[in-house]
């Protein structure tokens, strides 16, 4: 495990165990059921820690979460994935029927 301390205040990146897989629904697919149903969540370290420890976050909207400390100044990976050619142009194409400059 990494020694290093994390000071207090840090934005990171914590994981919980929200539902251990034998505390799953019973409709789910067996491969999911087999899984823990985990959160992630990103926010500011409120005590000194080291990854791995568990450890308390104050999120962006005031909510402390406890977790495990997994990433220190963590990157947002989401993505929309690629652009829908039709929808590139809609709205220029608003604009244009809002300022009556294309006729329907």
């Amino acid at each position: 495990m990494n020694n290093k301390i994390i000071p207090a205040g840090s934005w990171v990146q914590i994981e919980a165990t929200i539902l251990a897989p034998a505390e799953r629904a019973d409709h789910l697919p067996e491969e999911t059921k087999k899984c823990p149903l985990m959160l992630l969540t990103k926010g500011y370290l409120k005590k000194a820690s080291s990854l791995g420890e568990e450890v308390t976050v104050t999120t962006i909207i005031g909510r402390d979460i406890k977790g495990k400390l997994v990433a220190v100044n963590p990157a947002y990976l989401h993505t929309f994935g690629r652009p829908i050619p039709e929808l590139l142009t809609v709205g220029q194409e608003l604009r244009d029927m809002i300022s009556g400059g294309l006729k329907s």
